[in-house]
């Protein structure tokens, strides 16, 4: 991989803990989040880039689950005649 800033290949992976808290009124109770993603990190000009990892986006974490959408097939308008 190369860095999108720097274009340097000098690019590595680190192991880090992340903390995420809900900001808004109604989750105001809910304990902080503690995904454990991997940050992509530049040696030569410092640009970092973490992904939350899909298991906790599938889980619904960061919004509430959304219903799977039935595949539907749009229907053509009649031509004229």
């Amino acid at each position: 991989m190369h860095c999108p800033k720097c274009q340097s290949a000098a690019v590595t992976v680190i192991p880090a803990e992340v903390r995420l808290y809900r900001n808004t009124p109604r989750t105001l109770s809910h304990p902080p989040m503690t995904p454990s993603p991997d940050i992509q990190v530049c040696l030569d000009c410092g640009w970092s880039e973490f992904s939350i990892p899909s298991s906790w986006m599938e889980a619904g974490w960061l919004r509430p689950l959304r219903p799977q959408a039935s595949k539907t097939v749009p229907l053509r308008p009649s031509a004229a005649a």
